[in-house]
């Protein structure tokens, strides 16, 4: 019985410690960001055209109508980071990709007078040997 108890706890350790993190995938095959604690405010990423694309979305998948909704993002080294272009659209907002391997870090103030929600995402290209999808899309263990 201690045998089987010390290989569990071993194989769930040895889990974490080699495993990636799951991601969650949304409607259109993006990866899925909180901007609440409560999960009432996501938003999903996609690549298209050399650009991501961010949609913001309520707690039942579905798109929140663009109104006052505003966003920063950020990326590069932590001593030195780089302010990325946003640029909002009809559907969320747009911005350039982020080298590979790099952390994206992302702020949504949903109402010009509310305070920012930080979200942030490492965008790594490699390839999960399990899924065959990039990491930052992989949704296996």
């Amino acid at each position: 019985m201690k045998t089987k108890i010390a290989t569990l706890i071993l194989t769930l350790v040895a889990s974490m410690t080699f495993g990636h993190g799951i991601a969650k995938i949304g409607p259109n095959g993006g990866r899925i960001v909180e901007f609440s604690k409560s999960g009432t405010m996501l938003a999903e990423i996609t690549v298209k055209d050399g650009m991501f694309h961010i949609a913001v979305l309520d707690k039942s998948m579905k798109p929140v109508k663009m109104t006052n909704q505003s966003l920063t993002a950020t990326s590069g080294d932590r001593n030195k980071p780089v302010k990325l272009e946003v640029t909002k659209t009809d559907k969320g907002f747009t911005l350039p990709i982020v080298k590979a391997g790099e952390w994206l870090i992302i702020q949504l103030k949903p109402t010009p007078d509310s305070k920012a929600v930080t979200a942030r995402m490492e965008y790594n290209t490699s390839k999960c040997g399990s899924c065959g999808n990039e990491e930052w899309l992989c949704k296996c263990h």
